[in-house]
Parts: C-alpha cells; structure tokens; sequence
C-alpha cells in the first residue's frame, strides 16, 4: 500500500472549494485513493461528502493510500496539489 502524510496546503482546509478541487483531482487520476486524517478512518478520496465529512483544516495531516497500479505517480500528484493548495492537479511532480 503506498501512502503519503501531507500538511493541507490550503488556509480553508478541505472545504467547499479545495474539496471540489480534490475531489476532481482524485478522480481523475484513475486509481481508488482514500484519504484519513492522520489516525482516522479513510475514506473514498472521490467522495465529496466523505472529503468535506473529514473536517480536515489548514495545516492538518492527512494521509493519501492507494494499493492500485500506478498509486505512486497519482499519490505524488494528489499530495502535491494538497501540500500546496493548488487550484488544479499539477501535469508534472
């Protein structure tokens, strides 16, 4: 299972807006990624409910997971756009 801890980039945390942009990122990545705050219960990263439910706020941990093929460039590319509170997911890490 390959997992990342990032620090949510975004002042606002996961909510209304960078949880729309989360949750269309991890979409389109193509592989099923969960999403915890560090110690919780994940949940399905493509869920907007689920996302907003984590009340993650800025500056938090949290922990991306996936065991599909490819989770690492998609882990790298989600914990990116997190980290960084980016208004889109980024082509390139």
């Amino acid at each position: 299972m390959a997992e990342r801890h990032v620090n949510v980039g975004w002042t606002e945390g996961l909510h209304a807006r960078p949880a729309s942009i989360f949750v269309r990122a991890a979409t389109a990545s193509g592989v099923p990624v969960t999403i915890a705050k560090a110690g919780g219960n994940p949940v399905n990263a493509a869920s907007m409910l689920a996302v907003l439910g984590l009340g993650a706020k800025g500056g938090e941990e949290i922990v991306l997971a996936s065991d599909a093929e490819g989770a690492d460039a998609a882990l790298d590319r989600l914990a990116k756009l997190v980290a960084e509170g980016l208004d889109e997911l980024p082509e390139t890490v």
